[in-house]
């Protein structure tokens, strides 16, 4: 069994949602890390929130954030990474915990300390639950390729299956 889970598909298929919907499933103090999602204003996306599975919740990307880290239309607030990202990962690897990472992405990978602690936790044999870009990214193509990762497609129906398919990942790391 592979330590790093890891979900790739287009936008919509129910990424996120499944990480959740699995960690709802784990009792106690055992997973940390971090999820994103949606900031929507009038029906429309306006940026991306990033929040930690110990409550810390900080904006990462808007359409009113100025500056030069950009992806299309929102800017990046890398300090969000760097500062409640990144430590988040860390406390989560250091303390044994599941590390959930949703998502390692463009606007997640501008940051430096995001891709070294990838890495590290990934390398270090870490078990990870997370999701990828589907899209070619020199960085997080060599991460969907360590021999660690097992990159699983997500498409609008196999949610179910790979639900499925994340609880058995579970519970057989929890016999490990």
């Amino acid at each position: 069994m592979k330590s790093a889970y890891l979900l790739t598909g287009p936008p919509g298929t129910g990424k996120t949602r499944l990480i959740i919907e699995a960690l709802g499933e784990i009792t106690g103090e055992v997973a940390g890390g971090f999820y994103t999602e949606e900031i929507r204003g009038q029906g429309a996306r306006k940026g991306f929130r990033l929040i930690t599975l110990d409550g810390q919740t900080a904006t990462l990307a808007h359409i009113n954030i100025k500056g030069r880290h950009r992806v299309g239309k929102y800017g990046v607030d890398l300090e969000v990474m760097e500062e409640i990202a990144v430590p988040a990962l860390r406390r989560a690897a250091e303390k044994g915990q599941l590390v959930i990472i949703d998502e390692i992405g463009r606007m997640e990978l501008m940051s430096t300390g995001f891709r070294q602690a990838v890495a590290e936790i990934i390398k270090g044999g870490h078990r990870v639950l997370g999701t990828i870009t589907l899209n070619p990214h020199p960085p997080a193509d060599a991460i969907k390729q360590r021999p660690e990762v097992d990159l699983v497609p997500m498409t609008g129906s196999n949610s179910r299956q790979v639900l499925e398919d994340i609880r058995h990942w579970l519970k057989a790391g929890e016999a490990a």
